[in-house]
């Protein structure tokens, strides 16, 4: 297995000569609403017969992507620019929703700033695109997941419980955190924290791109 693991490494640090990493753009909640929503994950695996879903750790996720490791301080500047320029926010957390028939959340109906964070950074998305393979994920329905790609009887059954359940949790998010990993690996790592300033950014996008 460690072989198979070792050829597949090999061959994404090999492209192109360059190393590539998967990177993670998230909100991170304080340590004892992290415990909370960790705990719900933890019930949820045990209840459901679904394991999957206590991996990864509770945060609120904003892009994911893939790009080569030479491009990370060129990412970084451009997420910094729009960090100085943006406000810490209250992020509220309440009850559970669903994508039938496969995902379960805890819901965030404070999503219209955190959606304006998202939209801040799309109009460089074309310094997240690696190919046309590997295009930046946007997420534009900001949640914490409990448990993704379940199958229907799970999803059935456990709607029919979560769908009553109260969750209230809140945070007030004032930076975001870059993580990354290597392609092929499962532990991520923080590249990057943002602190949210509330400066007036005068850098415009093509002095940025020049």
């Amino acid at each position: 297995m460690k072989k198979i693991t070792a050829q597949k490494h090999a061959v994404f640090v090999s492209h192109a000569g360059y190393r590539q990493n998967e990177y993670l753009l998230i909100l991170d909640p304080h340590e004892e609403l992290k415990n909370k929503i960790s705990k719900v994950k933890e019930e949820f695996a045990e209840t459901f017969d679904a394991p999957s879903a206590k991996w990864g750790k509770p945060n609120l996720a904003l892009v994911r992507f893939r790009q080569l490791e030479m491009m990370e301080e060129r990412i970084i500047n451009h997420l910094n620019v729009v960090a100085m320029g943006f406000h810490p926010v209250k992020v509220e957390l309440k009850d559970f929703g669903s994508y039938p028939s496969h995902t379960i959340f805890i819901d965030v109906p404070t999503k219209e700033p955190i959606k304006d964070l998202v939209k801040q950074i799309k109009p460089w998305q074309k310094l997240l695109k690696l190919n046309e393979d590997h295009k930046p994920h946007f997420i534009d329905d900001p949640m914490f997941t409990v448990a993704r790609q379940l199958k229907p009887w799970q999803y059935e059954n456990a709607w029919k419980a979560y769908q009553h359940k109260n969750f209230t949790g809140r945070f007030i998010a004032d930076s975001m955190l870059l993580l990354k990993r290597e392609v092929g690996e499962t532990a991520w790592k923080i590249a990057r924290r943002f602190e949210f300033l509330n400066l007036p950014v005068t850098t415009k996008q093509g002095e940025l791109f020049g």
